[in-house]
């Protein structure tokens, strides 16, 4: 399937992000077709590009995260280098950016000042603690906001230190959630024929994951706290020690237990007073899991994920991310991809997740070399000559 065929086919993005939760977001927009142009500050580009390992001099975390984009170097210091940005803005659909909130009013670029020329345009902008509240101004990286959350508070086990999430969940839900924000613009202007602003506030993307956990303390009067991997409401849904090796169990209904019982040789415990109900397993689970981990204690994880599996039990064996890097799962299912970079070679990434079957989305070419479109784009979008891009050069302009 050719990129025409791509559900944003068509869309032109401007990128004005860096580090994580902006760039994920314009990928998984370029993965759909859209026309990322990524801008950049001239000879140092987005900050990720310095951040090691290394491979071919590249940053493989900036690798990760910003395939099938186009980058563009502009120096937005410069009077002629916010002119051609803006420029470029009126030739998008959407712009994208995650600066200190009112750094792109300060530029002259703010949503205010360019919905007055471009009323179709979508503007996202992604923050940490978001555009109004007393916090506002406050600058926010993942740890941050995982931490002001909630999340960490619920991270780790009990009497031990709050703990974060192993990647950066913050940065990553929030660049899911501005990706769908902007999707749903562009689906509403197709209605209205008019543009709007999408803001996303990190902060409020990781507290909407609290879900149950706030509703537990909003309507049942609890105080959720850190259980390590138990969980809240359902037993035995957590991690078990079987002879060799750890293994994840998730009975979340009552004829999941009474198989998970027979799978385990035990079936009397299904009827045991003390566990016969989501609520009294709940109750009696200080009781319970000691119990099965004694179970599991006496054969290997993969004799018990057998079983199990028969049974129609979800379990499964905590991998290794090199374990989940080789998964001949995941190879099959298009998620692990190879693609040529200039300077690296062959950069293996994350696929696609989204599978739409009748137009589906695609990882095409590896993320650039920093300014690497700078004149293909200029020239084909603003009409920029070669002596125009080399003057451009020799001022610092780009």
């Amino acid at each position: 399937m050719s990129k025409a065929d791509r559900p944003l086919a068509g869309v032109r993005v401007l990128d004005l992000t860096r580090v994580l939760a902006g760039p994920f977001c314009t990928m998984l927009l370029g993965d759909m077709g859209a026309e990322v142009i990524k801008v950049e500050e001239p000879g140092k580009g987005d900050d990720t590009r310095q951040w090691p390992p290394f491979k071919g001099g590249e940053a493989t975390y900036f690798m990760a995260v910003n395939r099938n984009k186009k980058s563009v170097t502009l120096n937005l210091k410069a009077p002629e280098g916010r002119a051609l940005l803006r420029r470029l803005i009126a030739r998008s659909d959407v712009v994208v950016e995650n600066f200190r909130t009112g750094t792109m009013d300060r530029l002259g670029v703010g949503y205010k000042a360019l919905r007055r020329t471009q009323p179709r345009l979508i503007y996202c902008s992604i923050s940490g603690f978001g555009e109004s509240g007393p916090e506002a101004q406050r600058g926010g990286y993942d740890l941050i906001v995982q931490g002001e959350s909630g999340v960490m508070d619920l991270t780790g086990f009990a009497g031990g230190p709050p703990v974060k999430v192993g990647n950066s969940i913050g940065d990553l839900v929030a660049g899911m959630t501005a990706a769908h924000g902007i999707t749903l613009a562009l689906l509403a202007r197709q209605r209205t024929k008019k543009g709007q602003k999408v803001e996303i506030s990190m902060l409020d993307v990781m507290a909407s994951l609290l879900t149950y956990q706030a509703g537990i303390y909003f309507n049942a009067g609890g105080r959720p706290t850190r259980r390590g991997n138990a969980h809240p409401s359902i037993v035995p849904y957590e991690v078990f020690k079987a002879a060799d090796a750890y293994l994840t169990l998730g009975v979340a209904n009552h004829s999941l237990w009474k198989a998970c019982c027979g799978a385990i040789g035990r079936p009397e415990l299904a009827a045991d007073p003390r566990f016969d109900t989501e609520a009294r397993r709940v109750q009696n689970r200080d009781t319970l899991v000691p119990l099965l981990n004694e179970i599991f204690a006496t054969g290997p994880a993969d004799d018990w994920l057998k079983r199990l599996d028969a049974a129609g039990v979800p379990a499964g064996r905590i991998k290794t991310v090199a374990e989940v890097c080789e998964s001949e799962h995941l190879r099959a299912r298009g998620m692990i991809v190879t693609l040529p970079h200039p300077r690296a070679g062959d950069v293996t990434v994350m696929g696609v997740p989204i599978k739409l079957h009748a137009t589906p989305g695609k990882a095409t070419s590896a993320a650039p070399v920093l300014g690497q479109h700078t004149a293909s784009v200029l020239r084909s979008l603003l009409d920029v000559r070669a002596a125009g891009v080399a003057r451009l050069r020799a001022a610092g302009v780009v």
